[in-house]
């Protein structure tokens, strides 16, 4: 016999997919602008922004995109932030480059792209409600903090390997949880999902390219 759902939880469903699907589908067009601003960078040999105008944009266009989610311009916004990471990448993709290991970046494109494709089908399967998460990922941005105000000053390369294999493990903690927040209707806003996914994207790309990058050179 056929299952028959109240019109309150038809509705429900309707929107947490509509969300669901507005998210990916813009996450997909900021990826691939991201992924072009990049490359333009990249071959350009653009300078790095620096460590004051790196917080400066990520944070001040991260603030801007949340502020304008609920508008149209705050599409704009997602692009603008995605595209300025995109082109932060460049110095670093170059670095790479020049001292032969392109091969990493093909590593930690198909290791970001695989992390992301297990957690979310892992949500999207199950249902599972992620959100005990979130006081372990509170309890996991402390130390990080903590571990990158500490690696400023020591610049310890054990150090800035942990960091890096935390940011991994904090980020697909995140898509866990934003996943699991769209599907049970605690995120309405397609917009602020796909700058959370991307920035998890984004650290897990990054923190992959530290880690095959220093077993690669030693």
């Amino acid at each position: 016999m056929d299952r028959i759902l109240a019109p309150g939880r038809h509705s429900s469903l309707l929107s947490t997919h509509k969300v669901l699907r507005n998210t990916y589908f813009l996450l997909g067009l900021t990826l691939a602008f991201s992924a072009i601003t990049a490359t333009a960078s990249t071959l350009l040999s653009l300078p790095a922004p620096g460590m004051i105008l790196m917080l400066a944009g990520f944070y001040g266009l991260m603030f801007l995109t949340y502020r304008l989610a609920d508008r149209p311009a705050g599409i704009l916004a997602a692009f603008a932030f995605t595209g300025f990471l995109g082109y932060c990448l460049g110095p670093l993709l170059n670095s790479f480059l020049s001292a032969g290991m392109g091969e990493v970046i093909a590593f930690a494109l198909g290791g970001t792209a695989l992390v992301f494709f297990c957690c979310s089908a892992f949500v999207l399967t199950t249902r599972k409600d992620m959100s005990f998460l979130g006081g372990m990922m509170m309890a996991g941005f402390v130390v990080l903090l903590v571990g990158m105000i500490a690696n400023i000053f020591l610049h310890l390369p054990a150090l800035q390997m942990a960091l890096s294999a935390l940011f991994i493990l904090f980020s697909a903690g995140a898509i866990l949880w934003e996943t699991s927040n769209i599907i049970q209707g605690g995120e309405t806003n397609y917009i602020r999902a796909t700058v959370s996914l991307y920035v998890s994207l984004y650290n897990i790309f990054v923190s992959l390219l530290s880690l095959l990058g220093f077993s690669r050179s030693n």
